[in-house]
């Protein structure tokens, strides 16, 4: 249930006005109206006061999970029955952008949640896993966090370490994995491991059992504000009822990383909103040589340009949406739009500080935060280059990566 209740917020340098230069609002539902404003109404009115100094601090808010938990922003695909919203794919989209113009590592923290926690769940969960787990996710009464990448395996998730061995009653698990998000304060995490067989088989484990540690990673330069850590599994005992019963391979993860993917590509255009926003608003009033900045060709330039690429952006997202809403999307296609426009926020948080000058640096705005953040983005859920590789084996028929 979204929860709208319009407030007015101080504490934003500019009042926070997105782009829309191709009336992309009018391709958008009623419901996905709504729920924006919900998700901007809450980020105004939670985020954007704290996360300046969560960033600054390295400290996570564990009251956002609630507070986004009460509003709907878990699951928001996830049939009611199983806690969540039932809505469509592109209402998912919204939210992430909504929430990355807030600060990418909310956005990652809700991300992680939804696509790689609550989605393997629902897709490959036996109905008992689905209604132990769903509703407390959705309701952000349980955190959740997923173990893939390893120390030693981040592109290549099939060369993973992790085992699990069939000990007749359950399984015993053992390995490491690592770049968690959410690890420290996950209840409980999807970890992929493979069994005997060098089969990769997905589970949910629970964060009290014996065995299970989860060490926070600390001195990072980007998401900041989220916490990252790793998973660690020495002689686990995983009951058998724990482990998704039919899906095996690397099907299943890859099938993950796609959901969260796809949110990415939507949210990295809320943080080059946000920098675009500042950077415009800031170049009508910083004045030089008599006159506004943006009064200056080369200013115009680059302002013009971004709103350009962000337009670009939002036109893809849109219809992969639609393409996601009507089963058609295509894993290349979620990786050209992540690995598309995450450079294009990227460069737009560039361009943006660049406008701002050494003002552009400091706390008072947002845009080097977002540019460190982004940093990461462009690495995560598969690397920049490796989404270029995904799309030229789709075009050539040649795997480059094998």
């Amino acid at each position: 249930m979204f929860i709208f209740a319009p407030t007015k917020n101080n504490n934003m340098p500019y009042p926070y006005n997105p782009p829309d230069y191709f009336q992309i609002d009018e391709l958008l539902s009623e419901e996905h109206k709504i729920v924006r404003s919900a998700i901007r109404d809450w980020v105004n009115r939670s985020v954007v006061p704290v996360i300046d100094q969560a960033a600054h601090e390295h400290k996570f808010h564990e009251r956002f999970i609630k507070e986004l938990g009460e509003l709907g922003a878990f699951g928001p695909f996830i049939p009611t029955e199983y806690g969540g919203a039932g809505m469509d794919h592109i209402a998912y989209g919204v939210i992430m952008t909504e929430l990355e113009r807030g600060d990418s590592a909310i956005r990652s923290t809700a991300s992680v949640h939804t696509s790689l926690v609550m989605y393997p769940i629902f897709t490959f969960g036996s109905e008992e896993q689905k209604r132990k787990y769903l509703p407390g996710l959705a309701s952000g009464d349980l955190i959740g966090c997923f173990g893939l990448t390893e120390p030693n395996q981040g592109s290549d998730p099939g060369g993973m370490e992790a085992k699990i061995k069939d000990m007749g009653g359950h399984y015993l698990l053992n390995g490491a994995k690592m770049w968690i998000t959410n690890s420290s304060i996950a209840d409980i995490a999807v970890v992929w491991a493979k069994d005997e067989n060098g089969i990769v088989r997905g589970m949910v484990v629970e964060k009290e059992w014996t065995g299970f540690s989860a060490p926070e990673t600390h001195n990072k330069w980007s998401l900041r504000a989220s916490v990252t850590g790793e998973l660690v599994f020495d002689d686990v005992k995983v009951p058998k009822e724990n482990v998704f019963p039919e899906i095996k391979g690397l099907k299943g993860p890859l099938m993950c990383l796609n959901s969260a993917r796809y949110g990415i590509a939507w949210g990295a255009i809320g943080a080059a909103m946000d920098c675009y926003n500042t950077a415009l608003q800031y170049s009508l009033e910083r004045k030089q040589f008599n006159k506004p900045i943006a009064a200056f060709q080369l200013q115009q330039k680059k302002l013009a340009e971004i709103v350009t690429e962000i337009t670009k952006a939002q036109l893809l997202a849109w219809r992969l949406g639609k393409l996601k809403n009507e089963g058609k999307a295509t894993p290349a296609q979620i990786s050209m739009a992540k690995c598309n426009n995450v450079e294009m926020a990227l460069n737009v948080a560039r361009e943006s500080r660049q406008i701002l000058g050494a003002m552009g640096i400091t706390g008072d705005f947002p845009i080097m935060r977002h540019m460190m953040n982004l940093e990461s983005v462009i690495t995560y859920e598969g690397t920049h280059d490796i989404h270029l590789l995904i799309t030229g084996s789709d075009i050539t028929g040649i795997h480059a990566f094998e």
